[in-house]
């Protein structure tokens, strides 16, 4: 698990329960670190007795990068687990965790959550859905796993933006100007967080969207204008020979 900052890289760390169960169930986070054989939690999601481990570091090193205004870089990803159980590839929600924890330590009234994965982050959406205390965000291809997120799908404080399949830097431009700076802008968080997925890239085997290189590069730089404090976690990305290459791309649009 890896925490970058302007280029400069260090070791993440694992979340505490404590940290863990300001988002999730102790019953979510027993299950997970009582795991002895392989099991399936949900339909994607397997679960082996070394991921407890895995999740906890991806978990602590994003409250890190929260915390330092980095961009952690960490599997799994988190957007899709829900308070008291895993989903879609998520054992524990990183960005939330971030959040919560950033919250407690800085003593910040509002964080908002930009997310630019595919997918629409519901597990992010569900943890946050009443609290006035945090925006999220959620740029999307719609209809697509997990079935959520659609126009209607909104409330004070979430906003859903659904694209059509086929989008590209235009459309993710166009949504980002037209939408996420003027809602981000009116709420005025003290942090903003980024859940940064890369399987919108036009070469990702799981998705149907038309994002370039550049275009990371962009969606990152508009990011990092959203507010004085910001920091990034890594959510999706599946074509592995890109994803480095997508993911500097994104590393040097938020620190320029």
């Amino acid at each position: 698990m890896l925490l970058a900052h302007q280029h400069i890289w260090s070791e993440g760390r694992a979340a505490t329960i404590e940290e863990l169960q300001l988002c999730h169930t102790a019953e979510h986070v027993e299950l997970v670190q009582a795991v002895e054989d392989a099991v399936w939690l949900d339909g994607d999601t397997v679960c082996t007795p070394t991921t407890f481990e895995a999740a906890a570091l991806a978990a602590g090193t994003a409250i890190e990068a929260a915390l330092r205004g980095g961009f952690a870089l960490v599997r799994p990803p988190g957007h899709h687990a829900l308070a008291g159980r895993a989903m879609g590839f998520c054992v524990f929600n990183n960005v939330a965790v971030a959040a919560r924890a950033a919250q407690q330590r800085l003593g910040l009234e509002r964080v908002a959550i930009v997310d630019f994965d595919v997918h629409h982050g519901n597990g992010t959406d569900a943890i946050f859905r009443d609290d006035a205390s945090v925006l999220f965000v959620s740029l999307h291809q719609w209809p697509f796993y997990p079935g959520s997120g659609g126009p209607d799908d909104q409330s004070e404080t979430t906003v859903n933006v659904p694209l059509r399949a086929g989008s590209g830097d235009e459309e993710y431009f166009d949504a980002f100007a037209r939408v996420v700076e003027p809602v981000v802008e009116r709420f005025e968080p003290e942090l903003v967080l980024v859940s940064a997925g890369f399987d919108a890239h036009a070469g990702d085997p799981l998705a149907d969207m038309r994002v370039s290189e550049e275009g990371f590069r962009e969606l990152a730089r508009r990011c990092r204008g959203l507010c004085d404090r910001v920091a990034a976690v890594l959510e999706g990305g599946y074509e592995l020979e890109t994803l480095p290459r997508l993911v500097d791309a994104a590393l040097v649009g938020f620190t320029t």
